[in-house]
């Protein structure tokens, strides 16, 4: 469990951080090239790297889908963001979840518990009501084409937290090792996204965002590191993982937000946050009741 509440932590500071370096007018992928740049001397520095496995034992697949999928999901969300706005962005983020528990009945073969299904349950209304806000977006959504970047995140997010759950699986090499060649392919990504902005958006280079880059390299490595503990630990229970995680960061970030950020908390937000805290404790309760 503490592998999780880490993970949990480690991706409110990634969001703190990245809420912060707006202020100072950053370019997100900028941060993200390095990002992945210092995931890299991390892994190198802290890991065993195991270079020697064979071609046939990596995870092409899992390795090569995360490798595309980890920066160009920032695309999306840039994109989502501008063509329907942070609520209907942020409830596409989070509905997200629903893939991967599906995932953990279909191809994880999981068996989910009553009480369990009542504590996700309780997690999506959670969701709704923390998300919900007076502030409604002003966007009007006129064109089909304008879901087609929220449908990205919705996609997107799901199947990274399916392929991380493969991946923590996968005992024919470390999974550390793989982290480590998925990092390498995620900055060379990034850095083509990066030079793609820079030469033909006449975008310049931002000292500032590559410096913000690295305390966020830090702890987005510390974040995927501790989830794919926390998913070798609980391997019977993907769900735990899955909805813990989610339930978990809407709840720190929710509380980072009202005390750090003064961002204001309505009635049905508070009602949100606690069902969330008791949707989280009915999932842990079902890890050792056959209820």
């Amino acid at each position: 469990m503490l592998y999780l509440i880490l993970s949990v932590f480690f991706s409110v500071f990634v969001g703190i951080l990245i809420k912060i370096s707006k202020k100072y007018n950053t370019d997100i992928f900028q941060m993200i090239t390095v990002n992945y740049l210092v995931s890299i001397i991390l892994s190198f520095l802290l890991f065993d790297i195991d270079t020697y496995s064979s071609p046939k034992k990596i995870p092409y697949l899992t390795i090569a889908a995360l490798i595309v999928l980890l920066p160009t999901i920032f695309l999306f969300l840039f994109k989502s963001v501008q063509q329907v706005g942070i609520i209907r962005t942020d409830i596409a983020q989070r509905l997200s979840l629903f893939l991967p528990i599906i995932a953990a009945i279909t191809i994880f073969n999981e068996k989910i518990s009553i009480l369990k299904y009542c504590g996700i349950i309780i997690g999506f209304i959670s969701i709704y009501l923390i998300l919900s806000n007076k502030n409604k977006s002003k966007q009007n959504i006129s064109d089909y084409s304008d879901w087609l970047f929220p449908i990205s995140v919705f996609i997107g997010f799901g199947v990274i937290d399916i392929l991380f759950k493969q991946l923590a699986l996968y005992s024919s090499i470390p999974y550390t090792t793989s982290m480590f060649y998925i990092f390498i392919g995620a900055a060379i990504v990034s850095i083509f996204i990066n030079l793609f902005y820079l030469i033909f958006k006449n975008k310049k280079l931002s000292y500032t965002s590559l410096l913000f880059g690295i305390p966020l390299g830090l702890f987005n490595f510390l974040n995927i590191f501790f989830y794919l503990k926390a998913h070798r630990v609980f391997s019977d229970s993907p769900t735990t993982v899955f909805a813990g995680m989610n339930f978990g960061v809407i709840i720190l970030g929710t509380l980072v937000g009202y005390f750090i950020f003064k961002e204001k908390l309505q009635l049905k937000n508070v009602i949100g946050i606690l069902l969330s805290v008791i949707a989280v404790l009915i999932i842990l309760i079902s890890q050792f009741c056959n209820l």
